[in-house]
């Protein structure tokens, strides 16, 4: 037996057996998700989580982030006014302003870690779908 095969109507898929449509898509999604996966997305994890408003300030309700924090100190150079996005900013969809080059680099790397996350999850979703339909008879297709 391959590593794909149908069986009586049923799917066959590295090592299950007597898998319906269902059951083959979550296998292979889950598949997909570990080989996406597999190149080390650690980092974007850690920038989107170093990215949140831990460390209380006075004035500030929500507070302010560790990365944030840092790069203000690291890169304490004044610019002109910069827009940036914060989860309260989100919520309001209206940016705010920063004239600290450290803050901005601060708020924008979560921001960048969030896209690369529905990157990965778009092309998670595409693959699994692609193979799916390859595999798949009639009217198990997706589309």
């Amino acid at each position: 037996m391959d590593t794909v095969e149908e069986l009586n109507g049923t799917y066959f898929y590295r090592g299950f057996y007597n898998l319906s449509a269902g059951e083959l898509l979550f296998w292979i999604f889950l598949d997909e998700t570990a080989e996406q996966f597999e190149t080390g997305d650690l980092l974007t994890v850690g920038l989107i989580l170093l990215g949140q408003p831990e460390i209380a300030t006075r004035g500030k309700p929500g507070g302010t982030s560790p990365l944030s924090s840092q790069l203000r100190h690291w890169l304490n150079i004044e610019t002109r006014r910069l827009p940036t996005l914060t989860n309260s900013s989100i919520r309001r969809m209206k940016f705010t302003y920063v004239t600290n080059l450290g803050a901005f680099v601060g708020r924008w790397i979560p921001i960048i870690g969030i896209d690369v996350i529905a990157a990965d999850v778009s092309t998670i979703a595409y693959k699994a779908t692609t193979k799916f339909n390859t595999i798949a008879r009639g009217n198990d297709k997706l589309w």
